[in-house]
């Protein structure tokens, strides 16, 4: 594994909200935490909210002195949603509009779990801002006899043992009555549906001609091994890099060596 690169002074982080103009769907308000630097990553939270990316945000940019963007996807977090945004399409829409108009160039797009097919979303839109992405554990396609795993029901302490290989590096919960059901929940079911999935993603992923890697977790026990495979064989460029003793959040659980597996893949 790479040595990290060694750290610079980070710029000052900044918080931003501002409005986009989004084609089919009308003004868009995003809030974005803006580590400023001179290469660019975007990186896509899941549906645990953008708490779970925050923390690997400052890292990466502080080892790669890079420019590193957080957005909250509108509706999460309490943060308003335009009603047009309807569907996983709309947001990968609103991003693009967004890398527009920060005239951002050669970005790479991380996305985990729900982001992680908003990554694969984005680069569909074709846009040429975007040089290549990386999936970690995502979710969006249908894999037979390996489905996304059903939560509903379960409590934190069932939730944790399936997403985390070691459940004592789980984030303290916030107060759910004790089940899974986070607050954030509506909001991604508002653009996913109840299967947190769409039927045409797969084959569409072979419309992606960029550079991918999908990272995966192996202890994953909500997204399954298999299912990170089979996600890298529909995209035509991509790599599948299973990661030992880290589950469905590398970015939270194992951190540094996620850093590092990207860092080896020359990502950005």
């Amino acid at each position: 594994m790479s040595e990290p690169t060694a750290a610079g002074s980070l710029h000052p982080i900044r918080t931003e909200t501002t409005t986009f103009h989004v084609s089919s769907v009308g003004p868009v308000e995003v809030t974005v935490r803006d580590r400023d630097r001179t290469r660019s990553f975007l990186l896509l939270h899941g549906g645990g909210g953008p708490a779970t990316m925050t923390g690997f945000a400052d890292l990466l940019a502080e080892r790669t002195r890079s420019r590193v963007l957080v957005p909250t996807h509108p509706g999460f977090s309490g943060t308003p949603k335009n009603s047009a945004l309807a569907g996983v399409s709309d947001l990968a829409k609103a991003y693009i509009a967004m890398l527009d108009t920060l005239d951002l160039s050669d970005v790479t797009v991380v996305g985990n779990s729900f982001g992680g097919w908003l990554a694969a979303e984005i680069a569909l839109q074709g846009s040429p801002r975007v040089s290549g992405g990386v999936i970690i554990n995502g979710i969006g396609i249908e894999v037979d006899d390996h489905p996304v795993a059903d939560v509903s029901g379960l409590t934190h302490a069932e939730l944790e043992a399936r997403t985390f290989h070691d459940p004592r590096r789980a984030p303290t919960p916030s107060n759910t009555g004790g089940t899974a059901q986070g607050p954030d929940i509506p909001a991604l079911l508002g653009y996913t549906g109840p299967t947190m999935s769409d039927p045409t993603l797969a084959k569409r992923l072979t419309g992606i001609h960029l550079p991918f890697h999908v990272l995966w977790g192996e202890s994953d026990r909500l997204v399954t091994p298999q299912y990170g495979r089979a996600y890298a064989a529909a995209i035509p460029m991509a790599t599948f890099t299973p990661l030992p003793r880290t589950g469905h959040m590398p970015q939270v659980e194992t951190p540094e060596e996620l850093l590092g597996t990207l860092l080896d893949l020359a990502v950005g």
